[in-house]
This record gives C-alpha cells, sequence and structure tokens, in this order.
C-alpha cells in the first residue's frame, strides 16, 4: 500500500512540475500576448493556446528525460528541463506570431523562460530529496562474469544513493548458492551468458528482485524479432535489417529537406568557421576522410579540419583522446565541443552517402580492426550511415566499440521515424554534457587498444 502511494505521489510530483513550467507561459500569454493576436480569443480559445505549451512541453521533457529524478544527475536535471522550456517556449512563440500576424516582443517570452528556469531549480532540489526520502538506497547484488566494474559505474554516475551495493560476485559464486541474492532488492547482471543468467533471472522474478541486465549482441537483435505464430506454436521471427518502404522514402525526404535547409540557414556560419581555420594555420578548410555506410560501401566524408596538417603522417589510424589530444587546434577544440565540426556533413546527406540519423560512419581500417576480435561489428552496417545516432544521444565518445555497437543495433532492430525525430531533438541536448564528447583514454589511441577483450565472450 504504501509503494503505491509513493507511486501517485510520485506521479503528483512530475505534475506539478508541468505545471509550474506552464504557469509563466499563462501569464505572458494572458496578460500581453492574448490581447494583441489578430482576432480576439476567448475562453476557450485561450485555453488551446495553453494546452498547446503544456503538451509541447510534456512532449520535449520526455525526449530529454526532464522527469526522470531516479537516474539522473540534478545537472542533467536542469539541463533538460531547461531546453524542454526552451524548445517548448521557442515554439509557442512562434504560433503566436502567426496567430497575431506579425513577429511579436519577444521579451516576455524570454522573461517567462527565466521565471521557469528558476522554477526548475527549486523544483528539482525538492523533488530529488522528496523522491530519495520515499525511495531510500535499495540493497544491490552486482554478478559478473565477462564483465566486470558495474560498482565504478554506480559510482562514477553518483547513484549510490538509489543502490547500496552490498555484495560482488561471479556468476559462479552466485549459482553455487543462489540464495544469496535473498539479502538483495536489486541484482545487476553485467556480461553473465545466457545460460547462468537465465537461472538467476528465473529466481529473481519469482522472489521478487529487480533486475537490471547488459545485454549481449543477441539479446538486441531479438529485441527487434517480430512475434508469430507457426505450427501452432508461439515464435520470434528475426532476420535482417529490412525496414517498410514508407519508412525509407519519408526518411529521405527529410534527409533532403534537413540537409538543405541546414546548409541554407548555416551558410554564414560555415564562411565564419572556414575564414577562422584558414586565419589559424594557413591550412584546408575542409577534411576528407573515407569512410563505410551500408552493405560497406566506401565513402569520402567532408568535416571542417579541426586537427594539424598530416595529423596521421605515420599512416596510423588514431582515435581522438579529447581535450588533451596535441594534434587538435585551438579552433578546432572549439568546433569539437560544439560538434561545428560536422556540419559539412550535410553535404553527404544531400548527396546521399549519409542519413540524418543512423550509426556513425566508421573508418575502414578502423573496422577492420574491430571486425577481427568482434565480427558482429559488422552487423551496423545493414543501414545507411548518419550524421547523429542512438550511440551518440544515449553513449559517450569514448565508450567501447561494443557499447557502441549495442546501442546502433537497438536503433537498428526497431526504424521508425518517430524515433528518428527523437533522436534529431535529443542530439541538442548531447551538446550541453561534457561527457559527450570525452575522447578516450589516454595511452589507448588506435582502434585495437579500444577494443575491450572481455566482451568477446558475448
Amino acid at each position: 500500500m504504501r509503494s503505491s502511494l509513493n507511486e501517485i505521489g510520485l506521479r503528483l510530483i512530475k505534475l506539478s512540475n508541468l505545471i509550474l513550467m506552464t504557469i509563466p507561459f499563462v501569464v505572458v500569454w494572458h496578460f500581453f500576448y492574448a490581447v494583441r493576436t489578430a482576432s480576439p480569443f476567448y475562453f476557450w480559445g485561450n485555453w488551446a493556446v495553453i494546452a498547446v505549451f503544456f503538451v509541447l512541453y510534456f512532449y520535449f521533457g520526455r525526449t530529454y528525460d526532464a522527469f526522470l529524478i531516479s537516474h539522473s544527475r540534478i545537472s542533467e536535471i536542469l539541463i533538460s528541463q531547461s531546453l524542454a522550456a526552451f524548445m517548448a517556449d521557442g515554439a509557442s512563440f512562434v504560433l503566436i506570431a502567426f496567430l497575431s500576424k506579425r513577429v511579436p516582443n519577444p521579451l516576455p517570452i524570454l522573461v517567462a523562460f527565466a521565471v521557469q528556469l528558476s522554477f526548475s531549480v527549486l523544483w528539482t532540489f525538492a523533488a530529488t530529496k522528496i523522491y530519495f526520502h520515499w525511495y531510500p538506497a535499495k540493497k544491490t547484488i552486482i554478478v559478473y562474469d565477462s564483465r566486470q566494474g558495474m560498482n565504478e559505474i554506480i559510482t562514477e554516475y553518483k547513484m549510490e544513493r538509489k543502490f547500496n551495493v552490498i555484495k560482488s560476485l561471479s556468476a559462479k559464486e552466485c549459482l553455487d548458492d543462489i540464495n544469496v541474492l535473498d539479502e538483495s532488492e536489486v541484482v545487476f547482471l553485467s556480461g553473465v551468458h545466457s545460460h547462468d543468467r537465465n537461472i538467476i533471472l528465473k529466481y529473481c522474478i519469482y522472489n521478487d528482485k529487480r533486475v537490471y541486465m547488459i545485454p549481449g549482441i543477441g539479446d538486441v537483435i531479438m529485441s527487434g524479432a517480430q512475434q508469430v505464430h507457426l505450427f501452432h506454436l508461439p515464435m520470434l521471427r528475426a532476420g535482417r535489417y529490412k525496414p517498410a518502404p514508407e519508412y525509407v522514402i519519408t526518411k529521405r525526404i527529410f534527409d533532403i529537406v534537413t540537409s538543405l535547409l541546414g546548409l541554407i540557414i548555416l551558410s554564414p556560419v560555415f564562411l565564419v568557421i572556414a575564414i577562422a581555420i584558414k586565419a589559424s594555420d594557413k591550412g584546408p578548410v575542409i577534411y576528407r576522410q573515407e569512410r563505410l555506410t551500408k552493405n560497406g560501401k566506401r565513402f569520402r566524408i567532408h568535416k571542417f579540419r579541426s586537427m594539424i596538417v598530416d595529423a596521421e603522417k605515420d599512416g596510423i589510424a588514431r582515435l581522438s583522446t579529447g581535450v588533451n589530444d596535441e594534434r587538435i587546434t585551438p579552433v578546432g577544440r572549439f568546433l569539437r565541443k560544439f560538434r561545428l565540426d560536422e556540419l559539412p556533413q550535410l553535404v553527404d546527406i544531400l548527396a546521399g552517402n549519409l542519413s540524418v540519423v543512423g550509426p556513425r560512419p566508421e573508418r575502414p581500417e578502423i573496422a577492420e580492426k574491430y571486425m577481427e576480435r568482434m565480427p558482429e561489428f559488422r552487423l551496423r552496417l545493414q543501414c545507411k550511415a548518419g550524421l547523429t545516432g542512438y550511440a551518440q544521444v544515449y553513449g559517450k565518445y569514448n565508450a567501447s566499440p561494443y557499447d557502441k555497437l549495442q546501442m546502433d543495433l537497438m536503433y537498428i532492430a526497431n526504424p521508425s521515424f518517430a524515433e528518428d525525430i527523437r533522436i534529431c531533438l535529443a542530439t541538442i541536448r548531447v551538446l550541453f554534457m561534457p561527457e559527450s564528447t570525452e575522447g578516450i583514454t589516454e595511452g589507448t589511441t588506435t582502434a585495437m587498444d579500444q577494443l575491450d577483450p572481455a566482451n568477446d565472450a558475448d
């Protein structure tokens, strides 16, 4: 009963955020914008405009995980809510402009945004305190096999308040005495092979233990399987990436429209960046490099040059170590921080070599090294590569190739235009997350160094 009441209370807390963020918009709409529309709005018309803002903020909030108190850091929640409010305010301002048949004064909506930021800070701290009072850290046991280090990940993401790790043991130790799991409320399965994992999973479900699993490649592929009935038996049908024709057509139209608009709108930015690069060291502005896209097709990708000329003159393919990489120029450091070096790829999208959303294209020589140790890496070549993707939004630059592959396969397993739009919007949030542009650990600069041998045992 207490758990159910807490769940209802949590939903009311999240609803309070929606109401709080809507109040400033209601005020500026009622006292400033409503009286300046081309045609007067009455009771239901005013509520309709307010409802549009409410729905927009809810949608962008869900997209940016703005209400995920349990798993997000306070800084992440604040960034997510700020972005959601900014996007909702911006879209509402465009709507107001249409209703007014002119560009209205933006100052009131900016004031509303400032008030929303204040409300967000107050709400986040209060909601976080209430949440962890209602839901204290759960006793957690980590069961590992081929993949270790879950303890460090929990600490890195400051999740000790949610997961109190009381024990960490190997899958063999766990299976020798599975009753040891009775001490826990939550169990993490990290790199546990399917046979052992299934035994532990069934035990946990039967005994009401919440389970978090890091999936293997096979699990990710099966997530996109279709449920069918054959021979009077329930079956799952899996196959190669084959999206519906309407999705393929819609996606290509979206790619063309987005890249054309981007090239037109951002042309002044292109010019400024080109001048800055040229002025810094007189070298070429555009950097071209061979990459792989659908079915292993090779193409030359275009980027603004962010490294010194001849950064790989020794012929060895190296991954960037981030801000500490001495090959990155001062201008390049700024471009990489805000992903501006990727902008010329709009040309590659228009040409059909890239899509807006898809797995990031890998260099042939690096992909070859990955596939020597991880043959499954070629599975990410089932669809066209993209400017942004699932791994870029939900992972980090320095995530292992295995982890990136899993995230890319999650995208491939469930093709959806709605998911493409969500990834595009979520990409904006990534720009404000420092870890999204971290380089790989110094000393692990080559493709082979970046591979995690523990992941070979999927």
